[in-house]
């Protein structure tokens, strides 16, 4: 049996808007309202304009966090929501960071993070590097 302390979106989120992606207000304002959406409880948010373009960011969230990278340039965002427990859905918050970057195009998957197993056998192979 397999338990998860966490998800974590990754998000490859291109065709953006070019003028919300180089503003640190649109981009640090979407990312904390993605996290509520998402049902998260926001503790901390840090994020730089970098010259001449670009946001970089984080929203840490009781839950983990959100964290961006823009090039405004291409059209791009890298985009991570990483949340721990059941209560949080980061799904949710990347839907609605993809709609409003304005986005033509998104690729994403979930990993799942912390995974224990409870089976001895499954413990003895990671220890024999199996």
């Amino acid at each position: 049996m397999k338990n998860a302390l966490g998800r974590h979106v990754l998000a490859e989120v291109y065709g953006c808007d070019r003028q919300i992606l180089d503003s640190i207000d649109s981009v640090r304002d979407i990312m904390k309202t993605a996290a509520l959406k998402a049902g998260a409880e926001i503790r901390e948010v840090a994020f730089h304009k970098f010259a001449p373009q670009g946001v970089s960011g984080v929203v840490v969230i009781s839950e983990s966090h959100l964290a961006i990278h823009t090039w405004p340039e291409l059209g791009y965002a890298a985009v991570d929501v990483f949340t721990c427990g059941d209560t949080v859905d980061p799904w949710k918050a990347c839907d609605y960071i993809v709609g409003e970057f304005k986005a033509g195009s998104v690729t994403a998957s979930e990993m799942k993070r912390g995974i224990f197993e409870t089976s001895r056998h499954q413990k003895d192979k990671c220890k024999k590097g199996a």
